[in-house]
């Protein structure tokens, strides 16, 4: 009879389960993005991904490699990676290359509203 009971209950719980059907598959839906081709290396820095930045710079990954039109250091000024921007420029980052407008690393920061990235840039 206990053997019974819990057939029963199983079954009947299998049915309630597969029957419930998904009533609100909105609330799992992904907001897609634009796919941009960012270089890996320019994404760790938009992440502020000191260690991943670090790695691929030991591996060999050009410092100064444009990226969807902007170097590495624009990246690290845009987004206010100060860390990084040490990191980039102590293994050769180049303080004057300009973008296809006329802008340099330190032009990144101060549009970005990055103070601390900007007043590193002007003091190196």
């Amino acid at each position: 009879m206990k053997k019974l009971s819990i057939l029963v209950l199983s079954m009947t719980m299998s049915f309630v389960f597969a029957n419930d059907p998904v009533k609100d598959l909105d609330a799992y839906k992904v907001a897609k993005t634009e796919a941009v081709n960012v270089s890996p290396f320019c994404l760790s820095i938009a992440k502020g991904d000191y260690e991943m930045t670090k790695k691929m710079i030991e591996l060999g990954t050009e410092v100064n490699q444009f990226s969807e039109g902007m170097t590495p250091l624009m990246y690290a000024a845009r987004y206010n990676r100060v860390e990084i921007i040490k990191l980039l420029v102590a293994n050769g980052a180049k303080l004057g290359t300009k973008d296809s407008k006329g802008f340099k690393a330190v032009k990144y920061a101060e549009l970005s509203g990055a103070h601390e990235a900007e007043e590193l840039l002007l003091s190196l």
